[in-house]
């Protein structure tokens, strides 16, 4: 395990091209047959200087509709965690954007913060992992730029139950039976203990889990790892990966000690990041001020959000740029 490296982290920031900026443009993948409908944010290399754009109570840097500069440029899919958005992690997909990578976030159906009818339960747990394959086939298939992106190199990033998903993709069989008790509801929030309800019996597996060995490296953040607490789980994942984990922790299933086990379990050894004196939603993407009270933008005293994800950003695009290749 290591700590952040900060000097190497400035060291990168100060070498960084300053000639792009990220362009953003938003995607719709059709529903059909395999799934329903996905909206997308996607961010690309961009000659043009970067605008300030307001999204809800979001001021991004970005340059809307721009054209993508570059060929056989790498693609980065984001997945976000539980109750999450597209827009949940943009800082890191502008980072990489402006590094040269297609970066594109997905707002998971009927699982995202504006649509929640259907994120409890295991059935988007297994959904999660088709939605991301869905993206992938979407943008080398039918995205009018697709020649634009090398399909030999693909990366994910994922936090929280977007870790999860990664992982899944990258090969484990996850054991939900060591999930804690959830909702009998699909469609509740929350619900009261009396209304809880043990998970189902682990499922077939070979049946309705989805693997993708198009993705060729990872990155995930404190991902719900509950269920990847043995070597057999994910003896399969042998792709380079970068795991990162909050010290103090705070998502269900994702505590620092199941984040440590996974890390330990792994048949490779991870680039493995603990954060100092982050919790689990230090990964999100820095507040505006206006709701710098809500739970989601509260971290431990002395955290610096803001200086944690310059640093974070620096080491996933390093991490891709080695795994990817330049």
């Amino acid at each position: 395990m290591t700590r952040i490296c900060l000097a190497l982290a400035a060291a990168f920031c100060l070498t960084m091209s300053t000639t792009q900026a990220a362009g953003l443009k938003y995607l719709h993948i059709p529903g059909g047959r395999n799934g329903p409908a996905i909206d997308a944010a996607m961010w690309s290399p961009c000659i043009k200087a970067p605008e300030e754009v307001q999204i809800r109570a979001l001021t991004i840097p970005a340059v809307p509709d721009c054209p993508i500069a570059g060929e056989g440029l790498p693609l980065v899919i984001i997945s976000h965690g539980y109750g999450g958005w597209y827009l949940g992690h943009h800082d890191t997909a502008e980072a990489l954007a402006d590094s040269g990578f297609v970066v594109v976030a997905i707002n998971h159906p009927h699982a995202n913060y504006a649509d929640m009818s259907r994120a409890n339960g295991l059935s988007p747990l297994i959904g999660r992992p088709v939605d991301i394959k869905r993206t992938i086939d979407f943008m080398l298939t039918d995205f009018p730029d697709s020649a634009k992106i090398d399909p030999q190199r693909i990366g994910f990033y994922g936090f929280s139950q977007g870790g999860y998903t990664g992982l899944l993709l990258a090969g484990a069989n996850p054991d939900f039976s060591k999930l804690p008790p959830r909702c009998a509801d699909p469609k509740a929030v929350g619900c009261p203990q009396v209304n809880q309800t043990r998970p189902p019996q682990q499922p077939p597996l070979p049946q309705t889990l989805t693997h993708d060995p198009r993705i060729r490296a990872m990155v995930v953040a404190d991902p719900l790892s509950i269920v990847f607490q043995t070597t057999d789980s994910v003896r399969d994942i042998t792709i380079p990966l970068q795991l990162w984990g909050s010290e103090l922790g705070g998502g269900g299933g994702a505590s620092p000690e199941n984040v440590a086990t996974l890390a330990r379990v792994l048949p490779e050894k991870p680039d493995f990041r603990i954060v100092p004196n982050a919790v689990h939603l230090s990964f999100l993407t820095m507040c505006p001020k206006t709701q710098l009270s809500s739970e989601v933008c509260i971290d431990a005293p002395g955290f610096d959000r803001a200086a944690f994800h310059r640093e974070f950003n620096a080491e996933v695009v390093v991490f891709f740029r080695r795994n990817l290749g330049e």
